[in-house]
């Protein structure tokens, strides 16, 4: 059902928590697991700077890469610059992806904090189905 499935990545604890949902729906599917993290373009970005340096991204990547290595699973990884979920959705749409698996931080899950949340915007403008792991 899901044949290829996107991972978004940053340093957050929620994107470690979702990690065990991507394992588990990707062995369960037998899907292709592509990794994503967004250098997001300077000016923009609210995450601290050693988020935002494309070093610290492809080490996270390489990370990430490792720990979906380590539970049998092959991915690939993908780098890009730009706003996070605008790139989240450009991807899922170039690749043809089935699913988006994403940690949410809780923020923009209220209707005063909407227009801040990355996931928020994910949901609205993705081509695909996205799940969301609070």
């Amino acid at each position: 059902m899901f044949k290829t499935v996107l991972f978004p990545v940053d340093m957050s604890p929620e994107a470690k928590q979702a990690a065990a949902v991507a394992v588990d729906i990707v062995k369960h599917h037998q899907s292709r697991l592509v990794l994503l993290s967004v250098v997001e373009t300077a000016g923009e970005s609210d995450a601290p700077a050693e988020q935002a340096s494309p070093e610290a991204v492809a080490q996270l990547l390489a990370q990430v890469k490792d720990l979906f290595a380590q539970q049998g699973i092959e991915s690939e990884a993908i780098e890009r610059q730009g706003q996070p979920a605008f790139v989240i959705c450009d991807v899922a749409d170039e690749l043809d992806v089935d699913l988006i698996v994403m940690g949410c931080r809780g923020v923009g899950l209220i209707e005063d904090h909407q227009d801040e949340s990355v996931t928020t915007r994910v949901i609205n403008l993705s081509p695909c189905p996205v799940l969301v792991v609070p």
